[in-house]
């Protein structure tokens, strides 16, 4: 992404879910959920009074909680695009596990160069909805001639 979205407001809803306004217009649900359970910095978000308390930092670059406890913008935005059903790097990871392809052979199949492969799989880049639609429709592709 060129210019990283800014958090304009934040609001904190139950369990563990960020509902954030971007600088891009957007107000996304987040489910914050499987990073509080996996890193234990986040361990006193688990306590809802505390998750509650969530803000956007002064710049937009992170939702902090007092104790010193942050998460960055960037990794929020693309949570919340992945949530919202769009491809993000973990999905367009699981897609070439799921076929069985390596970065030379997803390049390849998309027409694109291997390198905008590894940036796609690694999130340094967003996925051009063309791409996502592209990668749709060739595992429909290739489901129909298994099938």
């Amino acid at each position: 992404m060129n210019k990283p979205p800014l958090i304009r407001a934040v609001k904190a809803q139950p369990p563990l879910t960020l509902v954030i306004t971007w600088s891009t217009g957007e107000t996304l649900p987040v489910d914050v959920s499987r990073l509080v359970r996996r890193y234990k910095l986040y361990g006193p978000l688990r306590d809802p009074a505390h998750f509650r308390k969530a803000k956007a930092d002064a710049w937009g670059h992170a939702v902090q909680w007092p104790g010193d406890v942050d998460m960055g913008a960037d990794p929020l935005y693309e949570m919340a695009r992945e949530q919202a059903g769009e491809w993000g790097p973990e999905r367009f990871a699981a897609w070439m596990a799921r076929h069985d392809l390596s970065l030379n052979t997803a390049a390849e199949a998309l027409g694109l160069s291997r390198r905008t492969m590894a940036h796609y799989r690694t999130g340094s880049r967003p996925i051009p909805h063309v791409v996502a639609l592209a990668c749709e429709a060739l595992s429909a592709r290739w489901a129909a001639k298994a099938a």
